[in-house]
């Protein structure tokens, strides 16, 4: 506390205990002021207590698609396993904020063997490891599951934050068994070009340097990146570092991140201006993920069709 004086400034009384406060030494290393566009998505908000009318509790459908414990389908062609609900660290604008008091934050053995079986069983192309954090598991565990679905399932994707938030877990072992289980997609969430520390650099140039491709998904978010600079920058330091910047997600409608939520039509208007600094290996597509669980489309598309946020 004494390297962050500020901090001990910050109002978090039970904030902490609706979602919890987990934030990595390492992260912060640099920030010298709680508006640091690092800090604005990891350290709690009071505003995270204020109802919004369009609050969802279940924000991108995932129960509505979840025949079995941790586990989503919203395609014919793809899984989804939720291997934990534990992560390195805690965004404010979590999309699964969902961790009630005293609920387990990983699945029973029982639970565990009904989710590799289902997922073995299913007939589908992809697998998508996620969570929680996939890489908040051990390296035995996470290998278990990619070993247990193969050769039922040819590609797996791995959506992580840890190299970004948690870069040491890119550890020579992990780098080594991902790439020996190809093909994996590693799928990371930037969201600034801040969070592309030396460290996180290093950490990305691993795995694109052994063979395992890495993806970037980031989340438009209102007082951290919702301009056009700043977008493009990352979009730059992705490229250089040969990580393609995926996707840029309209903000989900989770009790507790209203303060982070960006107007559809501004959101397009960036995207657009982003397309014009960017060329086509640079450009995320700007989606929203449904409530219905019918899976991403694009924000233009949505609000052609009048949904927008008035009807998500």
């Amino acid at each position: 506390m004494r390297r962050w004086p500020w901090l001990a400034n910050l109002d978090w009384e039970g904030l902490d205990a609706a979602f919890p406060v987990r934030i990595p030494r390492a992260y912060v290393e640099g920030a010298t002021a709680p508006d640091d566009p690092r800090l604005l998505t990891v350290l709690p908000d009071a505003r995270e207590a204020l109802p919004a009318p369009d609050d969802h509790a279940d924000p991108v459908g995932d129960a509505l698609k979840s025949p079995v414990a941790w586990g989503v389908r919203k395609h014919a062609d793809r899984v989804l396993l939720l291997l934990t609900k534990r992560c390195h660290l805690y965004c404010r604008y979590c999309f699964r904020r969902n961790h009630e008091p005293g609920e387990s934050q990983d699945p029973t053995p029982a639970e565990w063997d009904a989710l590799l079986a289902w997922a073995a069983g299913s007939g589908a192309r992809e697998a998508i490891l996620s969570g929680g954090d996939p890489l908040a598991v051990t390296d035995e565990r996470l290998f278990g599951v990619i070993d247990a679905l193969r050769p039922s399932i040819p590609v797996i994707r791995l959506h992580t934050r840890a190299p970004i938030t948690y870069p040491q877990r890119v550890t020579p072992a992990l780098v080594e068994g991902l790439a020996a289980r190809g093909p994996v997609w590693v799928l990371v969430h930037a969201n600034h070009p801040r969070e592309l520390t030396p460290e996180v650099e290093d950490a990305l140039r691993r795995l694109v340097d052994a063979g395992v491709p890495v993806l970037n998904q980031a989340v438009l978010l209102a007082g951290v990146n919702d301009d056009v600079d700043v977008l493009a920058a990352l979009s730059e330091r992705l490229v250089s570092l040969r990580v393609f910047p995926y996707y840029l997600h309209h903000p989900d409608h989770a009790a507790g991140n209203a303060h982070f939520r960006v107007d559809p039509a501004r959101g397009v208007a960036l995207h657009r201006a982003l397309r014009a600094r960017t060329s086509g290996i640079g450009l995320p597509a700007y989606v929203v993920d449904l409530p219905d669980g019918s899976g991403k489309i694009p924000v233009e598309e949505w609000l052609a069709r009048g949904d927008g946020d008035a009807k998500e």
